[in-house]
C-alpha cells in the first residue's frame, strides 16, 4: 500500500479525524499551535452546529486559509457554501467570528504555491495524497483544491 493510500485511508477514519475536536472543545486546542483550527459551521440542511479541525494553509491579514482535501464533496465545504458564517478556534483563542468566501482559482494556486514553499517536506507528503482523494494532479498553475478564505469579523461596537 501506497503512502498516499495509506493517508487517505486514514483521513476517512471517522474516529480518527474527529478526535482533535474534543480537545479543541475542551479548550485544549493550543497543544496543536497554530497549525490546526477547528471550524465550527451550520448543517445546510439541519441548521445544527458541525465541527471540523483543518491544517491551516495559509494566514492573511484577516483572516485565514483552508483546503477542502476531498474536493466539491468535502461536506463542510458545502454547508459554508449554503450557510457562509462560522466561528474559528486556534490556538488559545475560542469562537472566532468569520466569514467563509471560496478562493478564485489563481488565489488557491498562489496560496498553495506559498504553503509548498514554506513547508516543502510536508507538501511533498500531502500533495500525492490530494491528487487521490481529488482524483486529479494539481500542477504549479493551477489546482483543482477548493479553498476557503475564513475571514475575521469586526467586532460589533455596542
Amino acid at each position: 500500500m501506497t503512502d498516499a493510500r495509506l493517508a487517505e485511508r486514514l483521513l476517512r477514519t471517522r474516529w480518527l479525524v474527529r478526535a482533535p475536536i474534543w480537545l479543541f472543545r475542551a479548550r485544549l486546542g493550543w497543544v496543536f499551535g497554530k497549525r490546526l483550527l477547528m471550524l465550527e459551521h451550520l448543517g445546510r440542511k439541519s441548521r445544527q452546529p458541525r465541527y471540523v479541525v483543518l491544517e491551516l494553509v495559509d494566514r492573511t491579514a484577516s483572516g485565514y486559509v483552508v483546503a477542502a482535501g476531498f474536493g466539491e464533496r468535502t461536506q463542510w465545504l458545502r454547508n459554508l457554501d449554503a450557510h457562509p458564517d462560522a466561528h474559528v478556534s486556534i490556538g488559545a483563542r475560542m469562537r472566532i467570528p468569520v466569514t467563509a468566501r471560496r478562493l478564485a482559482p489563481a488565489e488557491a494556486a498562489e496560496t498553495l504555491q506559498r504553503y509548498a514553499a514554506r513547508n516543502p517536506r510536508a507538501w511533498a507528503k500531502l500533495r500525492p495524497v490530494f491528487e487521490r482523494t481529488l482524483g486529479t494532479p494539481i500542477t504549479d498553475t493551477g489546482t483543482a483544491l477548493p479553498m476557503i478564505a475564513l475571514t475575521e469579523k469586526a467586532p460589533s461596537s455596542p
